[in-house]
């Protein structure tokens, strides 16, 4: 059932989304010259996939977690679209095709090493990851892996539909900050 609530608001939300992404796009295009980012991430049973999003770091930043990232490497628009999420927008598209959920943990890096061997324990790696989760509504990012882990076990566990939609509503309404940069 979530599978096909996800296709189904992603779609919807893609389709009217639509001018939002033309004008997001057209202002990335301006401010980077690249307006896409594309990277590698851990998805369901580990399998990789690339994950989509507007630009909002300087071309040369490193492919790191967003935590370890020094400020100045984020544009003046970066900010702008990290403050409202609009840099999360392609995501929808990954939500479309399967490898991602609207609702899940953030799949982290095939580097972050720490965080992998702690969902594993957690057996986090069984659903798919998400835009939004219980994590980020309250700030837990991906620099604390131990608490991430056991807060996307404690979602996964206690999911059901309201608290999808909960998650959803709470992270449009502006809760939650994504991940933190230095």
């Amino acid at each position: 059932m979530v599978r096909a609530l996800d296709f189904l608001i992603s779609t919807t939300g893609f389709i009217f989304l639509l001018p939002v992404f033309l004008v997001v796009y057209v202002v990335c295009l301006f401010d980077t010259g690249k307006p896409f980012f594309i990277q590698e991430r851990v998805g369901k049973n580990q399998k990789l996939f690339k994950l989509v999003k507007f630009r909002t770091m300087k071309i040369n930043t490193s492919s790191v977690a967003s935590h370890l990232v020094e400020k100045d490497q984020i544009t003046t628009i970066g900010h702008r679209l990290r403050k409202y999420k609009l840099d999360e927008l392609p995501q929808l598209w990954n939500v479309i095709k399967g490898e991602m959920s609207l609702v899940g943990p953030r799949p982290n890096l095939l580097n972050q090493i720490d965080l992998i061997q702690e969902r594993q324990k957690h057996e986090v790696y069984k659903v798919r990851p998400g835009i939004t989760g219980l994590a980020q509504i309250n700030n837990i990012d991906m620099s604390r892996p131990v608490l991430l882990a056991e807060v996307d076990s404690k979602m996964i566990k206690k999911m059901n539909i309201f608290n999808y939609f909960k998650y959803l509503f709470v992270t449009v309404l502006g809760k939650g900050r994504g991940d933190a940069v230095k």
